[in-house]
């Protein structure tokens, strides 16, 4: 018997597993079990609560796909470990805590029971730290995607990022461009794919086929990344609300040399226990 909590971050779903106190034991096999929409609970990612391996932070969260897959960072994810924690009666409302990911620590703050706000981190382009193959960090790279050529931004908010704006393709490109650049050779561990359209200097849509989980309703990582990169252009301001098929993140980034913060919802729908 496994008893986890099921939650979304603006549709983007998971299964959160208390690991304070027993390890982590699920194999990859046993993942996908859970993850099946059909026979097991669903979601886009699992998410479990550890303690943490950094003593400069309070808790360890771990991430991983529905195909079994490790993720280094998922920003929806987040927000709903620190809403968990706080019903658990570990993180109180207006409180600062640092949480370790896969990726490295980050700083969640409650504004309210189901609204978080979360220190991402500062983007990183450099193309050996994504991991993306170029020749020199540029701000749009050009790059051949099923018999294609797209123009993108790469960057890692702890994981992988190849951002397209929407503007220059057909509108049905999306679906089949997404799965072929997720799994592109010159990105080393697959990438998030993010299509955007710039609505304002101040408000984004964005569409993201994750690496591993397919079409979500919400990537947290790809609203930071798609704004980054705007960001990094100097296309967009310094705040700006990103709406995803699931609803709206609010995204703030000064530039480079600081970090980026994201702030939305997090939503709990039941408890429950997989009978394995």
């Amino acid at each position: 018997m496994l008893r986890f909590s099921k939650m979304h971050g603006l549709g983007n779903d998971f299964v959160v597993l208390d690991c304070r106190s027993a390890p982590f034991a699920l194999d990859v096999a046993r993942i996908r079990a859970l993850a099946d929409r059909r026979t097991g609970v669903g979601f886009d990612q699992l998410l479990s609560v550890e303690p943490a391996r950094d003593p400069a932070c309070a808790y360890y969260y771990g991430i991983w796909n529905t195909d079994g897959s490790p993720s280094g960072q998922c920003g929806n994810g987040v927000r709903c470990v620190a809403a968990w924690l706080h019903r658990a009666g570990a993180l109180a409302l207006g409180d600062a805590v640092r949480l370790e990911s896969p990726s490295g620590p980050v700083t969640v703050r409650l504004l309210a029971t189901h609204e978080v706000t979360v220190d991402m981190g500062e983007p990183a382009f450099v193309p050996a730290r994504i991991p993306f193959a170029a020749a020199a960090e540029a701000d749009r790279y050009a790059i051949e995607v099923d018999g294609a050529t797209l123009e993108i931004g790469a960057v890692s908010m702890g994981n992988p990022h190849a951002v397209v704006m929407t503007h220059t393709l057909a509108a049905d490109a999306p679906a089949r461009l997404g799965p072929a650049l997720s799994t592109h050779a010159r990105f080393a561990e697959g990438a998030n794919a993010g299509f955007v359209e710039r609505l304002d200097r101040d408000h984004l849509k964005l569409r993201v086929h994750e690496r591993g989980a397919g079409w979500t309703q919400a990537c947290g990582t790809g609203a930071c990344a798609a704004m980054a990169v705007l960001r990094r252009r100097g296309e967009v301001d310094e705040s700006v609300r990103v709406a995803l098929p699931g609803g709206v993140l609010r995204i703030d980034w000064r530039g480079p040399g600081h970090t980026l913060w994201m702030t939305g919802p997090a939503a709990f729908v039941f408890e429950g226990e997989w009978l394995d």
